[in-house]
């Protein structure tokens, strides 16, 4: 490796960790987007969804939500 490369590498790299950080989910749309694994999505909803059920069955939604099941 030339010493121009090396420099290139260093400049690339620090202008990389001078950007700010991306959130969670702007991660994991990129994510899908970019390698197609489309099929995650449905399964990520169903979780989340689930954990909003959780919450709020520990809330004062509880008595409204029971008679759901």
């Amino acid at each position: 490796m030339s010493e121009d490369e090396k420099a290139n590498d260093t400049n690339e790299f620090d202008r990389l960790a001078g950007e700010g950080r991306q959130s969670l989910p702007a991660e994991f749309w990129y994510f899908l987007k970019h390698n197609k694994k489309w099929w995650l999505l449905p399964i990520i909803i169903v979780i989340v969804l689930l954990g909003l059920l959780v919450l709020a069955g520990g809330s004062g939604l509880a008595p409204f939500i029971y008679p759901l099941f």
